[in-house]
């Protein structure tokens, strides 16, 4: 059998290279669409220019900026030059026909480096295919760059990592790093989980008291999820404006687009903790240190409570650029609504038969906030009215109401008959299916193969939908990471496996060449002091 696989795959790369698709892998993470290998070397020294014709000083100044801090090299950046020993960035828009908005084309010859692309989003991911193309140790002080030709494009258009600071606060040096990070890997979204019951990470300045009391926590559980026992330290902390301002520059300079999640109505006790009427009590409660699901939710049937969830979008849409706002939505616990009898008139008042029908009517009324705003609403998969938790009453009526059109279904648990449903009514699916891609999950859970096999197209959907699946994300739960150490090692290598997921086209996938490729990173993870899994 192994005979015959063989076999079939050299005649699989003699076919490919007779009609010019070359079939060779290179050291690349993400792998790209297509690889040919030529002869000779391009030497990279202290000599060398990067030309372009001005309209590309950000991607030139990265070059330029990266090479010096890992070669040691500095570059002249010049609008003109000759076709030798230069580095040359072309935009070609013409090009986007064959390679959208986000491909590129690298061409390494002996005596120049050409790199085209119908945008600057191209360029600066072809720049980080050359970076992974320059060895490590010079010659005579250049850099031998073996030749080779590169067409490239993505797969998916959301290549998603989330962090989830509402738990534990990590500070923006280590987003900065973790944007980084994405950078190098082609990853093109930041899913920034702000707010949970466990903290307010975000500065709203209506509304102070979400970060003065709302950020902080006495105590926090450790151990497991069931776990009695609490470490009794103060844990606090959250971003300014003028951070998170600073941190959206950042990462638009490296192509990332930002999307903040503030979670409503579940996942609310620091926003209640803080301002106890958008609770369904009134009662005053402490923001808690026990992980897992809370009881306390919003009241949105309070028009109070609606006003406030709007100033708060409002400030988060006045720094956030991205057309996209994450609401969250998921593991509600109906059990404050189900004994509130002004939340049940309400319901019976509205014609909503159950509290799943109250959560939509709720989502829907945010969701036209948004689009007011010109802003899309994305929430996880709950937020159709899906009965996915032990603790929801799988045997009782279901939602009748229906979610907004537009709205992006954030696909993370359940069976794929909900990404059915939820594509043939038209909604748009990013898949980030917990058994494949939450990092908090351990390495026996999820290896590193589990990791690199994933497929946001799952098995078994209709192809006629298979264009409803916008991509991937990843997702950087914060329980039981508590320090930054903890959390790079569940992150990386992992990483670099999900961005070859949402990047690289199924055929030209190969475990075996992630493999290889890694050492780039494994040595830069080094020189980084980033611990990553062994």
């Amino acid at each position: 059998m192994l005979k015959h696989r063989t076999i079939l795959l050299c005649c699989m790369a003699l076919v490919a290279t007779c009609l010019g698709r070359p079939s060779q892998a290179a050291n690349i993470i993400p792998q790209p669409e297509q690889v040919k290998t030529l002869p000779g070397n391009f030497n990279l020294s202290g000599t060398t220019a990067i030309i372009h014709n001005g309209n590309l000083p950000n991607e030139a100044g990265f070059l330029r900026e990266v090479i010096k801090a890992t070669q040691g090299l500095q570059l002249n950046i010049r609008s003109k030059g000759g076709n030798s020993n230069v580095i040359r960035l072309v935009i070609d828009k013409k090009a986007s026909r064959e390679l959208g908005p986000e491909g590129y084309r690298l061409q390494v010859n002996q005596d120049q480096i050409l790199l085209t692309a119908p945008s600057d989003k191209g360029i600066f991911y072809g720049i980080q295919t050359l970076r992974q193309l320059i060895p490590a140790n010079a010659d005579n002080n250049a850099y031998a760059i073996g030749c080779v030709s590169i067409q490239d494009k993505p797969r998916f258009s959301w290549r998603a990592f989330m962090l989830d600071e509402g738990r534990y606060f990590k500070g923006a040096s280590v987003v900065k790093q973790l944007l980084d990070e994405m950078a190098l890997l082609k990853m093109n979204v930041f899913h920034w989980h702000l707010t949970d019951d466990q903290g307010w990470r975000i500065e709203i300045k209506k509304y102070p008291l979400l970060t003065t009391i709302g950020s902080k926590r006495d105590s926090t559980q450790s151990g497991h999820w069931n776990s009695p026992t609490f470490d009794g330290k103060v844990h606090q902390g959250f971003y300014t404006q003028e951070q998170i301002k600073d941190i959206i520059r950042y990462a638009a300079e490296r192509h990332i687009t930002i999307i903040p999640e503030i979670e409503m109505p579940g996942h609310s006790s620091a926003a209640i903790a803080a301002y106890p009427w958008l609770g369904c009590t009134g009662k005053q409660i402490k923001v808690p240190g026990t992980f897992g699901v809370h009881y306390d939710v919003f009241d949105v049937t309070n028009p109070k409570v609606i006003t406030f969830l709007e100033d708060v979008l409002q400030e988060v849409l006045t720094l956030f650029p991205s057309k996209v706002i994450h609401i969250g939505g998921d593991e509600v616990k109906y059990d404050q609504w189900k004994a509130s009898g002004t939340i049940q008139a309400f319901m019976k008042e509205k014609g909503l038969g159950t509290p799943a029908d109250l959560q939509i009517w709720f989502t829907n009324k945010i969701s036209n906030y948004l689009a007011g705003k010109q802003r899309r609403m994305m929430g996880w998969n709950e937020i159709m009215g899906s009965q996915v938790h032990e603790y929801s009453d799988k045997n009782g009526p279901g939602a009748k109401e229906k979610l907004a059109a537009g709205t992006i279904v954030h696909f993370w648990k359940g069976e794929l008959k909900l990404i059915t449903e939820a594509v043939s009514k038209g909604y748009d699916i990013v898949n980030s299916y917990h058994e494949f891609t939450y990092l908090d999950y351990d390495y026996k859970s999820i290896p590193l193969t589990k990791a690199y096999s994933f497929n946001p197209i799952p098995e078994g959907l209709d192809a006629k939908y298979h264009n409803k699946i916008l991509g991937l994300g990843c997702q950087m739960w914060g329980e039981w990471i508590p320090t930054v150490e903890s959390m790079n090692k569940m992150v990386f290598p992992r990483l670099a496996a999900y961005a070859e997921a949402g990047w690289t086209p199924l055929a030209q996938k190969n475990f075996d060449t992630f493999q290889q490729s890694l050492s780039f990173f494994y040595a830069r993870w080094d020189k980084a002091g980033i611990n990553y899994g062994k």
